[in-house]
């Protein structure tokens, strides 16, 4: 077995024992959450006999380990249980939720992962010129500005004065795909001028570091024009990093939608976890919450392993 499948295996470990860790930190989180789960169900007129039956028939009186490897099992056997809102089986909520989240998070990284990358190789082409401080000026001051204030200025100018799209992002099987991009589109504005500046950078700031190398100065004194030197020689060197920072906001697109699909009442993961977590729907809660967790592990350990395999230096460390 080579060193590099060494490598992968065990960065795979570590990240199914990231996951491990995360379920209990969950189950724990929403066990210590304030309230009483058969309270909110049946009400404050709900007999102590009744409450009783409930807690007893939702397992509430187990112990809290039984009651965590009870619901580990479930999850590696495909089983997330019932909402205790509406008695839905969750995994087939969620498998409709979860793709309507990876729809908008897909068509957000299609626009925001390219524009960056182009944004960051003009800004290195005219560093410290106009160009450059317009670039990292404009990004800059998305990214400082909160989510909810960028959607809601989004909503008031092309939703309710110029009418462009629709202020609620509402989609559905029936709809054709010209349709969803259509409800979609201030959502997925919001989404990339959030990510974009930190990819953005971060390109910026990786193709600067390769420029200082002395290959490049040869490719250079060869009269090649600075923006082939850029796109040929710097950007290919510079992947690693780069790959590193857009898996992050991949991951930040899959698991950071919540503000913005409450923005627009999109039928996502995120809005589906905040009208169980009012609620006190926990098994909804649980589910969500290590989906969630998942989808940044694996994204961030396909950037590890990306990065491994781009950069030898990264292979033979020693």
């Amino acid at each position: 077995m080579g060193p590099l499948v060494i490598l992968v295996a065990r960065r795979i470990a570590l990240g199914l024992l990231l996951l491990l860790a995360v379920s209990v930190l969950i189950f724990i989180g929403t066990q210590i959450l304030p309230g009483d789960v058969a309270q909110s169900i049946l009400g404050q007129s709900a007999t102590p006999t009744a409450l009783a039956n409930l807690r007893r028939d939702l397992g509430l009186d187990d112990p809290a380990w039984l009651r965590y490897f009870r619901w580990l099992f479930g999850v590696l056997t495909g089983d997330l249980g019932q909402s205790l809102a509406n008695g839905q089986d969750i995994a087939t909520e969620i498998g409709h939720r979860l793709g309507n989240t990876l729809f908008l998070a897909f068509w957000a990284a299609v626009v925001a992962v390219p524009l960056a990358i182009l944004l960051g190789l003009v800004a290195v082409r005219f560093r410290n010129r106009w160009p450059d401080k317009l670039i990292s000026g404009v990004t800059l001051a998305s990214i400082s500005l909160p989510e909810f204030f960028i959607g809601y200025v989004l909503i008031f100018l092309f939703g309710v004065k110029l009418q462009l799209f629709p202020s609620v992002a509402t989609v559905h099987d029936g709809m054709s795909l010209l349709e969803k991009l259509n409800a979609i589109a201030l959502p997925v504005a919001v989404l990339t001028l959030v990510v974009l500046a930190h990819m953005m950078r971060m390109t910026r700031a990786a193709i600067l570091n390769v420029m200082q190398s002395a290959y490049i100065e040869t490719a250079e004194l060869k009269g090649l024009s600075a923006f082939k030197v850029i796109f040929r020689h710097a950007f290919p060197n510079a992947i690693s990093p780069i790959v590193n920072v857009v898996m992050i906001n991949l991951a930040y697109l899959v698991v950071g939608v919540v503000v913005v699909e409450v923005i627009f009442v999109y039928p996502g993961m995120g809005q589906y976890l905040v009208d169980h977590v009012a609620k006190r729907d926990v098994p909804v809660v649980q589910a969500t919450g290590l989906i969630f967790a998942a989808v940044y592990i694996v994204l961030n350990l396909v950037a590890d392993v990306v990065a491994i395999v781009s950069n030898p230096r990264l292979r033979h460390p020693k």
